[in-house]
């Protein structure tokens, strides 16, 4: 498994390989904190869109910040580990910042795959403007509803575990 698991040079490495040889490298990213199937999909149909899929996982300040007080639940390398467990999966990356902006401009990605609880105008600007300059193509895949970290979390609470 941590043979998956890459350094932030080690991605760009791989973007630049992939790149040259013309396959196509997906890349998505997010917090995932607490796993669940809505993950499962949304990451198998991200892989479904190229030739691999590199996930950036938000390191644990980030999602402090992204999720605030108590969360992450689960360690970066913990995180990356699990989802790098995944046969969907064929790299994982740990980011320190917020948004993803600076690595989608180091690895520079074919695709950039998003879930539907974003569209590409909801993007942050600069996300936007860095995937237009590198010439990455976005894709927003359809939100599926009734799996969600935040909803597990209230129900966690709700049945006394929190």
């Amino acid at each position: 498994m941590k043979k998956k698991i890459l350094t932030i040079e080690q991605a760009r490495a791989l973007g630049q390989e992939w790149r040259e040889s013309g396959r196509k490298l997906v890349f998505t990213n997010g917090c995932f904190d607490l796993l669940h199937a809505g993950h499962v999909r949304y990451l198998q149909a991200a892989r479904a869109l190229g030739d691999a899929l590199l996930v950036a996982i938000n390191g644990d300040e980030s999602v402090r910040e992204l999720k605030g007080e108590g969360r992450p639940l689960n360690r970066a390398e913990d995180r990356a580990e699990v989802i790098a467990a995944l046969e969907c999966v064929d790299q994982v990356v740990i980011f320190p910042e917020v948004r993803a902006t600076q690595l989608l401009e180091i690895v520079r990605p074919a695709i950039y795959v998003k879930g539907g609880d974003y569209t590409a105008a909801s993007l942050h600007a600069d996300e936007r403007a860095a995937l237009a300059r590198i010439g990455t193509e976005i894709r927003i895949l359809p939100f599926e509803a009734g799996h969600s970290t935040s909803g597990l979390l209230t129900k966690i609470k709700q049945h006394g575990g929190g």
